[in-house]
């Protein structure tokens, strides 16, 4: 059922619809290196398979979990060759390109700057951390979003009228919640959910009718095979940071024991302990990011069996503290302010003034340096003048943070509400 081009391709309209920036680049045959992150299912490899498909490039296809340096020059020196038969450089595809390390990473920088390939990574995980710098300067970065719930059905009634062992099975999609749901919005999930269904759904008649309870005793009988390509690692690490926001230390071990004993990244979970730091414990604990940063440090410098007990230690630190996600809402409200007044002008008195010419426009005048105050504050206006008085950190309800409200309130009065 993987598509052969961008017609029948499902989702990441904002890509690839009509107009986008990739669909472009593809119908002008103008392709450079770039990288895919999104979630799984959502695309990726088939995206990259189109590309080659309908811009005529040879496709070499390698994935970082079983590859090496040496399988990455052997693709590279086949390139080389396929460059003397075609117009256009050869696309290399890296699956999961987080994997590779950084040697591993340098091996691609050669051919990618000296153009014997075009590459297209795809990466779970954020290329910022994952990608070497001089590798991700080379690459045009594409988020692919998961998919939504009208191109999930989408995918369903194609593969029921256009499978050739489907479309002669008689199936009724009677309710599609439950293969939805099992989904977790991931297309490939959502096919090998109905190919069990069709293997073991029982007939009534010359019809397969489809119901929520039939998908779900299905799917629990058969976990094994729906499992087995480790389909549970978002459910699972979804499960371990729910836990440690709702200060459940017990389910936090367990859900941790899951992931180490299913053969996780350890730095993968220690970089989602620092994230829930500061999103959920936040400034009620403000040592809580000081321990996840420093049990990150310590997990990549043990590595495992020891770095279990790290894991688990941060993992029951964080689960027992105080949360507030104060700043993390104070962060989203003034992103979503910005981006609906842009640029707004800084008050003068604020303003850099390194220059006689800004000094003679007023830039810095009137600034009251804190220090020379009273407790080091002065009360004076820091924020544009139309959105004077806008509050975006509210102190939530700890002890930590009523001693925070009590300063601010004793510092600005009514201005913020605090």
């Amino acid at each position: 059922m993987r598509p052969k081009n961008l017609l029948q391709y499902t989702g990441q309209r904002h890509l690839v619809g009509e107009g986008k920036v990739l669909r472009k680049a593809v119908e002008s045959g103008n392709i450079n290196s770039m990288i895919f992150w999104g979630p799984p299912g959502v695309g990726k490899t088939t995206l990259a398979n189109i590309i080659a498909l309908q811009t005529d490039r040879p496709f070499f296809s390698i994935s970082a979990i079983n590859s090496g340096v040496k399988d990455v020059r052997e693709v590279i020196d086949k390139a080389k060759n396929q460059r003397f038969f075609h117009s256009q450089n050869p696309i290399l595809f890296i699956d999961e390109i987080h994997r590779f390390s950084k040697s591993q990473q340098d091996s691609l920088l050669g051919a990618v700057e000296k153009g014997i390939i075009t590459l297209i990574g795809a990466t779970t995980e954020n290329p910022s951390f994952e990608v070497i710098p001089a590798l991700l300067s080379r690459c045009q970065v594409y988020v692919l979003k998961p998919l939504e719930k009208d191109e999930l059905i989408g995918m369903l009634n194609y593969a029921l009228q256009n499978d050739e062992y489907l479309k002669d099975r008689h199936i009724v999609l009677k309710e599609t919640d439950a293969l939805l749901i099992f989904s977790g919005g991931d297309g490939r999930k959502l096919y090998n959910v109905l190919e069990l269904v069709a293997a073991f759904g029982r007939a009534e008649g010359d019809e397969l009718v489809v119901t929520n309870e039939m998908v779900a005793d299905i799917v629990q009988q058969n976990i094994a095979v729906y499992d087995k390509a480790g389909e549970q690692h978002y459910d699972v690490i979804s499960a371990f940071i729910k836990s440690m926001r709702g200060s459940d230390p017990n389910a936090a071990v367990y859900y941790l024991a899951r992931m180490l004993e299913g053969g996780e990244d350890i730095m993968f979970i220690a970089r989602r302990m620092v994230i829930l730091a500061s999103e959920d414990v936040g400034l009620a604990n403000p040592n809580a990011l000081l321990v996840a940063n420093n049990a990150m440090q310590a997990v990549h410098l043990v590595g495992m069996p020891e770095a279990r007990i790290i894991l688990a230690n941060c993992a029951v630190y964080l689960a027992t503290s105080p949360k507030s996600n104060s700043a993390y809402m104070a962060i989203e409200q003034a992103i979503a302010l910005v981006r609906k007044t842009g640029g707004l002008s800084t008050p003068l008195h604020i303003r850099n003034a390194p220059t006689n010419l800004m000094k003679s426009l007023d830039y810095g005048k009137n600034y009251k340096y804190a220090h020379d105050f009273d407790q080091n504050f002065i009360e004076q206006e820091f924020l544009p003048k139309e959105i004077e008085g806008t509050a975006f950190y509210n102190p939530s309800a700890n002890p930590a943070e009523e001693k925070i409200r009590e300063r601010l309130r004793a510092f600005w009065k009514t201005k913020y509400g605090y």
